[in-house]
């Protein structure tokens, strides 16, 4: 996938996660089938121990009640095409 197909994706992705805040109460328990559902996208778009790692804190990111503000996909992302590129000589 290409890697800004794979920005836009991660950020429809965070912007579903925050979508729970727009109905109190019945927000929080959207978050229990959104957790699990998350982290899996998040393996799928990030292979190996990165996506791994980023799938265990997505979890605890989206589980967890108000703190699911964090672009967890965006910033991996970020990670994975700016931050921890491999150079070629």
């Amino acid at each position: 996938m290409n890697k800004y197909k794979k920005l836009a994706l991660g950020i429809v992705l965070d912007a579903l996660g925050y979508a729970s805040f727009i109905i109190p109460g019945i927000g929080e328990f959207s978050d229990i089938v959104w957790a699990p559902l998350s982290s899996w996208f998040m393996t799928k778009l990030y292979k190996g121990k990165p996506g791994k790692v980023a799938a265990v804190i997505n979890f605890i990111e989206e589980a967890l009640p108000g703190i699911d503000v964090i672009p967890t996909f965006t910033l991996m992302w970020f990670y994975t095409h700016v931050f921890f590129t491999k150079k070629t000589n």
